[in-house]
């Protein structure tokens, strides 16, 4: 599945796409947010989960150039 097939799915089914065929790498605070790493089919996507309240924010790629990047490197090691 390419990256804008999978940006157009609605959000349960990038969920159920993620946790039944992803694997989960790394969770991570990020300021309201707690950020779910998971790789799938060779691709990082961040799943965004807004605790206070109770639901997911956002899932999309990981964006290896934005700042959150550093949070992630002090606790795995990327093959990019």
């Amino acid at each position: 599945m390419g990256r804008e097939e999978f940006r157009n799915l609605p959000l349960h089914k990038k969920i159920n796409k993620l946790y039944t065929e992803g694997t989960f790498v790394v969770g991570i605070r990020y300021y309201t947010h707690k950020v779910n790493l998971y790789l799938l089919e060779n691709e990082y996507i961040e799943v965004f989960y807004n605790h206070k309240l109770d639901k997911i924010d956002k899932i999309d790629y990981l964006n290896h150039n934005h700042t959150r990047m550093k949070f992630y490197l002090d606790q795995i090691n990327f093959n990019l």
